[in-house]
């Protein structure tokens, strides 16, 4: 089927389908639906400690296990070492979860399921997808964070998105697909039950002839990063496309998200992550490139509310980096927050974060669901972590921010064809949790030198406040670029996970500095068949864009240092029952090659941080996130969350990676560090 035939099919398919479920009406199904819903939740449980890779379906990375606090914190001692790499390659990001005596996580570019006793690290069982070329092209394949869990009449069963798009139910104790759950695929070595094509029919609705080649690339791609989430018996499964900045061609398949029986494998419903005729939000794309562009995929974890029905989904931007004429409009739901009923898919409320999105402003982090007291009254809340260094707060049941959000003019655009928004939404509360723009002021300080030294080396980058865009190559005010802060990794990123203490109200939200520079080129220049997509030569698309993203230019460090002053890196407490800022501390010690510069030898420590990002959890008695020391040795700190005091830490034996955990096994406390190369336990001694 051609490229155009195929999504024209589809299309149309969208349509009809609208247009029955219109005209057929609510009240005769109304009835059935209930009772299925009601069927699909019973039975059907997330509970345990760490049951979930954000500690549990609100996202809040929170427990309240006290085994471990700030009384014996620096006696922690490894207990043990999971390597994996004799599974092929390391998994960049991943993070276990505990079910019934056992660690369950994903490593490896294959994403095999690996489960390890939770005493010992020992392998139990491990399970890996047969080669396809979907696996083979994904470029998220060492990205995956791990899986999804539930306990289904009784019997444990982990949920798995594999870099090709599949969605295997795997029972926990045993490593074996659920019978009864999906069918058969079509591809040699696959299971005949238990697993789910997310590409094919049953899934977004592609038809194609090779089902281990999936849709032709002409038209597409899509993988996944983050494990799906299971509430209310349902099984909901987002997704991730090729990299933005990666992208010159305009084609691309919408990244829209999926839910399932969690006890069949039924698909219950599909929701269109970009909104055609008809749906909200359709006006926002000013062309038809609703029928041809894509990804707003939802690469981090989502969370979820069983009482209210509703499951958040963050997303990311519309197909490609840093230039978006071709979509012109503010092109919902990208870069969003959307509440879906998760029983049936239907949107009930959504707030964008960045309208017409070309910054690489994903939303990468999971949003925390809390309850909190606003004014007197208790109020549910989602709290958004944010790429800007935003904490966006809203009512998650209605979706109206918890404190005035006032749309304020930014820049505009001068390359040719790109038509911006002439606003942008800015929280009046929490206020900015690190640097946005960049003025004289944000400016190295440690000596009137060193300052000057950075502005004569930014003397060539155009400057300016939030939401400041690229500029072109031979643009009209002669610079080398435009530079914009926060960047693709400032503010908080995927490896900075924010925890929530439900006693208190207050969230720690990791951040660090940093600033982009890419200056773009013409299409035709770099769309040349090398380094393109993930394979020279095999690009996802046709058309090529008028402008895409070029080299990243960069003034560079300020005799050794970086060019913005300290911190570099940091925590802050934010009380969400009043939006006020607590306190913050720097991520970890100052490093070495700060303190031994000349211009800061006989100061006080100018407390900068490592500049990376924290991953954390919180308990009872503490804070506890993962650090460097000054002569950049890991460690695992514990802080006090009313003050922000240091009360603990202990050397680990490697750097975190992406996420902590922590459990309670058989007695004992432990707390699980991600790695590169697999991941490694602490725990008191016995």
């Amino acid at each position: 089927m051609s490229t155009s035939l195929l999504r024209s099919t589809l299309t149309s398919t969208r349509w009809l389908a609208l247009a029955t479920i219109v005209v057929l009406g609510s009240a005769c199904a109304e009835s059935g639906n209930d009772a299925a819903a009601s069927g699909r939740a019973a039975g059907v449980t997330v509970e345990g400690d760490w049951a979930v890779i954000t500690g549990n379906n609100q996202g809040q990375r929170y427990t309240g296990l006290t085994q471990i606090n700030p009384s014996n914190f620096a006696d922690l001692e490894v207990a043990w070492e999971y390597d994996a790499t004799h599974l092929g390659s390391v998994n960049a990001r991943s993070i276990p979860i505990y079910v019934d005596g056992l660690l369950i996580n994903v490593h490896s570019e294959y994403r095999s399921v690996v489960a390890t006793d939770a005493g010992t690290g020992a392998e139990v069982w491990t399970y890996t997808e047969p080669e396809t070329f979907r696996w083979a092209y994904s470029m998220r394949k060492n990205h995956g964070k791990g899986v999804a869990y539930a306990n289904v009449d009784g019997r444990d069963i982990v949920y798995l998105i594999s870099p090709a798009f599949f969605l295997h139910a795997i029972d926990a104790h045993t490593g074996e697909h659920i019978e009864g759950f999906g069918g058969p695929v079509g591809i040699e070595g696959f299971p005949e039950t238990g697993v789910i094509d997310l590409l094919g029919p049953n899934g977004l609705g592609y038809e194609y002839e090779n089902p281990a080649d999936g849709i032709p690339l002409e038209t597409g791609y899509i993988t996944s990063s983050s494990p799906a989430l299971v509430s209310n018996g349902v099984v909901v499964v987002g997704n991730s496309a090729e990299q933005g900045y990666n992208q010159t061609r305009r084609e691309m398949i919408p990244g829209d998200i999926l839910g399932y029986d969690a006890r069949t494998g039924e698909k219950l419903w599909k929701f269109d992550v970009i909104p055609g005729p008809g749906e909200v939000g359709h006006e926002t794309w000013e062309n038809d490139a609703w029928e041809w562009t894509g990804d707003i995929s939802s690469w981090a974890p989502l969370a979820a509310d069983p009482e209210l029905g509703l499951v958040y989904v963050p997303t990311n931007s519309p197909t490609q980096d840093y230039f978006g004429g071709f979509r012109p409009g503010n092109n919902l739901f990208g870069t969003s927050l959307i509440a879906l009923d998760i029983e049936t898919g239907e949107r009930r409320w959504h707030f964008q974060f960045v309208h017409h999105p070309i910054w690489n402003y994903d939303t990468p982090q999971v949003p925390i669901l809390a309850d909190v007291m606003i004014d007197g009254v208790e109020t549910p809340i989602v709290a958004q972590a944010t790429k800007q260094a935003f904490l966006y707060v809203l009512n998650r049941e209605t979706g109206e921010p918890i404190w005035p959000i006032e749309e304020r003019p930014v820049p505009q655009s001068l390359v040719p064809g790109e038509y911006l928004s002439p606003t942008q939404p800015f929280p009046t509360k929490p206020a900015p949790y690190d640097m946005q723009g960049l003025s004289d002021d944000d400016l190295i300080d440690f000596s009137p030198e060193l300052r000057q030294m950075a502005i004569e080396a930014l003397a060539d980058f155009q400057r300016g406040p939030l939401f400041l865009p690229p500029l072109h190559r031979d643009n009209e005010l002669g610079k080398r670029a435009a530079i914009w802060c926060p960047g693709d990794v400032g503010g908080t990123n995927i490896d900075g996970t924010p925890a929530y203490d439900p006693s208190t109200g207050i969230i720690y939200v990791p951040s660090q500095k940093g600033c982009s520079s890419r200056i773009l080129i013409p299409g035709a220049e770099k769309d040349d068949g090398a380094e393109v997509g993930n394979e020279p030569g095999q690009p996802t698309g046709t058309t090529v864009n008028e402008w895409v993203p070029g080299p990243a230019a960069s003034p560079g460090r300020i005799d050794g240092l970086p060019f913005w002053k300290a911190p570099y890196s940091k925590i802050t407490a934010i009380d969400l029952n009043t939006g006020e800022h607590l306190w913050w501390i720097p991520i970890g010690d100052t490093p070495d090659y700060v303190l031994e510069h000349p211009a800061v030898q006989g100061k006080p420590d100018p407390r900068t941080g490592s500049g990376r990002q924290a991953a954390m959890f919180v308990t009872p008695d503490m804070l506890v996130y993962a650090g460097n020391s000054t002569d950049d040795t890991p460690h695992l700190f514990a802080v006090d969350k009313r003050t922000g005091e240091e009360v603990g830490r202990a050397p680990i034996p490697d750097d975190n990676r992406y996420a902590l955990m922590t459990y309670m096994h058989e007695g004992r406390q432990y707390i699980v560090v991600a790695t590169n190369g697999g991941n490694f336990a602490m725990a008191l001694p016995n």
